[in-house]
């Protein structure tokens, strides 16, 4: 049983925004790394950003470098993905992850993984 659980996938058109939700119990929240993944259909699942455990660094794929924004709220145990300016080529489900270790939430190798959500962008 995932104990990360996103929230905040759906459909939306070429342009647009989502922001997703990543939640999770205190224990697991508390002093980690966390970052979003995604993985399109047929391919392999893919870094998109990551925030270290105390939300001051953020890191970022080239990809979605200054449209995606990652954020925590400490007060509820959630990490956030902001999503601006949306393209097809986003359309993909999202996973978070977190671990003690920033270096291996950015590799992807994370302890703990949500069950992902499903984002698609139309043109």
């Amino acid at each position: 049983q995932a104990q990360l659980v996103e929230s905040g996938g759906g459909l939306v058109q070429a342009g647009g925004s989502l922001r997703l939700s990543c939640t999770m119990p205190g224990r697991i929240f508390k002093d980690r790394a966390m970052g979003w993944f995604r993985q399109a259909p047929q391919k392999e699942r893919v870094f998109v950003g990551a925030i270290n455990w105390s939300g001051d660094r953020t890191f970022y794929s080239d990809s979605v470098k200054g449209r995606f924004t990652i954020s925590k709220n400490f007060g509820e145990n959630t990490v956030y993905l902001q999503m601006n300016s949306l393209k097809p080529e986003d359309t993909a489900v999202y996973y978070c992850a977190a671990d003690n270790s920033l270096p291996e939430v950015r590799r992807g190798t994370a302890y703990y993984w949500g069950q992902g959500t499903q984002v698609t962008v139309s043109s």
